[in-house]
């Protein structure tokens, strides 16, 4: 990941693009944080799989004003969170995505009781009806520290506030969160 990343910054300082190779391996390296972000922002796998390409698109097309002041990691995470704010400004449909019945039990082949795949399905609800529930700024925070295990300092540098900024909104968040959660059953 530290390649990918290290190869991406020195792209992005020079004058050209990313060669396919050094996208290959950024693609490789953050896709998949890049999804859930895009998914818990929009609530719906498949505007969050457009949205995730979307991001990378965008990251080819804008390596030049990358100027590595920060790690690539946050670059990306900066252009996803800026993409899925404009698509939520678009798309006025923002419910939670939810499963056919049918789709919940043909994924019991896997071996997985019928029962504990519903009850996890029906806890990914709450939590997201939750998140919906909360300002998007909380919900952003929450996302970036809780899902994308990132810190307080590179928080604070995606979103422009200070490390202790980010800590005393959490914290309510969190709260508010706790609170809408229990709300849900």
């Amino acid at each position: 990941m530290k390649e990918a990343c290290a190869t991406a910054e020195k792209a992005a300082g020079a004058e050209d693009r990313l060669l396919p190779a050094e996208f290959s391996g950024l693609y490789t390296s953050h896709s998949r944080a890049i999804y859930y972000l895009a998914l818990r922002f929009l609530g719906d796998p498949q505007k969050a799989e457009d949205a995730t390409h979307d991001v990378f698109l965008k990251a080819i097309r804008k390596a030049e004003q990358f100027r590595g002041e920060a790690s690539a990691r946050t670059w990306l995470y900066r252009i996803a969170i800026n993409h899925c704010r404009n698509l939520q400004r678009v798309w006025h449909d923002r419910h939670v995505f939810a499963a056919s019945d049918s789709e919940v039990w043909e994924q019991t082949a896997g071996g997985e009781s019928p029962l504990r795949i519903l009850e996890t399905k029906e806890l990914g609800d709450r939590i997201q009806k939750a998140l919906d529930g909360l300002p998007e700024e909380y919900r952003l925070l929450l996302l970036l520290v809780s899902d994308e295990e990132l810190s307080y300092e590179e928080v604070g540098a995606l979103t422009g506030q200070s490390a202790e900024a980010v800590r005393g909104k959490l914290h309510r968040g969190r709260k508010a969160f706790a609170a809408l959660f229990a709300k849900t059953e």
